[in-house]
């Protein structure tokens, strides 16, 4: 078994880090990194790797808009989130997303590989700790569409900043709130509307008329 892996983060010695802690295992051979989105997918028309451990928070396109992108054009790649938001509304919206892992970038090194092994394998990752988060997630989530709950004022008015065309850093500006934040909103709107991408959201905030 011989695994080629590329890594999406825009901090450095995140993907100094990971490249000496790969280097211990001969079956694992790190191809390429990339620090933004344009250069990835730029990059993996060159070069397609086995698994992609991709960030969330990346400049320019998120990874929650460029897995779908990717897995699209490149369904032989298995995607691996490596990220510090310990979220289960981002869990949930990449899984959504298709990717088939979901990692905190604090996990043992024993946990990573495994976890690369898994998905490479085919077969889908998530700590026991989050299958179980995400397990109550769904069933709140359940709860909040069986009662027809609508969205908050402030997801309504981050909603119709979308719609308008702000990117996650402008409405953190505007709204005086860190990019964080804005995330964590963006990813429980989609949840809520039941949508995959910015524009199945958009669409679906000018039909119901939730944005205009």
């Amino acid at each position: 078994m011989q695994i080629k892996i590329a890594i999406a983060d825009d901090h450095p010695m995140i993907i100094k880090g990971l490249q000496n802690m790969l280097a211990n295992y001969p079956h694992i051979t790190l191809t390429a990194t990339y620090a933004n989105g344009a250069v990835l997918l730029e990059g993996l028309r060159q070069d397609t790797p086995d698994v992609l451990l991709l960030d969330i928070q990346l400049p320019g396109k998120t990874g929650d808009e460029l897995a779908p992108i990717i897995l699209r054009k490149y369904p032989g790649i298995r995607i691996l989130t490596l990220t510090n938001f310990d979220s289960t509304l981002h869990v949930s919206n990449m899984l959504r997303q298709g990717v088939h892992g979901y990692l905190l970038k604090n996990a043992e090194e024993d946990v990573l590989i495994r976890a690369i092994e898994t998905v490479y394998r085919g077969e889908s990752f998530l700590e026991e700790s989050m299958k179980d988060r995400l397990h109550r997630l769904d069933i709140r989530i359940t709860r909040t569409v069986s009662t027809k709950s609508t969205l908050t004022p402030r997801e309504k008015e981050i909603l119709q900043l979308i719609v308008t065309g702000d990117t996650s850093q402008e409405i953190a500006e505007k709204l005086f709130l860190s990019l964080h934040t804005v995330e964590n909103y963006r990813t429980s709107i989609m949840l809520k509307l039941d949508v995959k991408n910015v524009a199945a959201l958009i669409r679906k905030a000018l039909r119901t008329g939730l944005a205009d």
